[in-house]
């Protein structure tokens, strides 16, 4: 479970985050929304521990991600927005490194790695280096380094990002498999779509701060709009009118 409590982050005069707090339960798949320069990006960073917040505090299963921050990383697997592979190793490579820095026995990683490659369906392209990979290979593989070990807790930013159509199938289908199996679920989308499919829950953020924070249907509930693109609307409008 991951929990985050009233966190602020500001860079120079720039005020990102806002007293963010929402909670991202066991077994379900919370959405993370908001325009761009929302504070979603920030608030997820804060989450696996490459930015301290100012005020506040999260948790991950317990650990805080600043006094505890080697306990909380060690319980999640993350998918940062933009993230990198190393170009000169192939993509099993790349994997079987991620799984070596996350402490999985080294008698272990061959077994681990080639169980993940096939989850992923990357075997056509998995003894090839990464140098020239679509963005979809690259996120697939991306994905497959922040789950090899088997976390708990997984943290997606923007992962059907450059992805089409039949890959982004397959990302859901994985996404509500991890769900059905307990784990904790939380992503960053901007498609629609891909919310109202995949979400139990989700946390609106506008302007650094929690515009609503509930349950998809409670959401459509409480900003009166059945259509959930009409529902963010409404919801990003109510902080604009504060």
């Amino acid at each position: 479970m991951i929990k985050v409590d009233g966190i602020h982050k500001s860079f120079g005069k720039v005020h990102a985050v806002r007293g963010v707090s929402f909670d991202a339960p066991d077994g379900k798949i919370t959405g993370l929304l908001g325009p761009n320069g929302a504070g979603k990006s920030t608030t997820l960073r804060v989450l696996y521990t490459v930015l301290k917040p100012d005020e506040g505090s999260a948790s991950i299963d317990g650990a805080d991600v600043v006094t505890d921050s080697l306990a909380a990383r060690q319980k999640i697997g993350a998918l940062p927005h933009g993230a990198g592979l190393y170009p000169h190793l192939t993509a099993r490579e790349n994997i079987a490194y991620f799984a070596a820095l996350c402490g999985i026995d080294k008698a272990e990683i061959d077994d681990k790695v080639s169980s993940i490659v096939r989850l992923l369906e990357i075997d056509e392209f998995a003894d090839r280096r990464t140098k020239g990979f679509s963005q979809g290979q690259r996120t697939k593989v991306s994905l497959a380094r922040a789950l090899v070990h088997d976390p708990q807790n997984i943290i997606l930013d923007e992962p059907s990002n450059g992805l089409d159509v039949m890959a982004t199938r397959s990302l859901r289908r994985l996404i509500l498999k991890l769900r059905d199996t307990g784990r904790c679920v939380l992503f960053s989308s901007h498609v629609m779509q891909e919310v109202a499919a995949l979400c139990d829950d989700i946390c609106i953020i506008a302007s650094g701060q929690v515009a609503i924070d509930d349950s998809v249907d409670g959401i459509r509930e409480r900003t009166g709009q059945d259509d959930l693109e009409e529902a963010f609307v409404s919801a990003i409008r109510m902080v604009g009118e504060e």
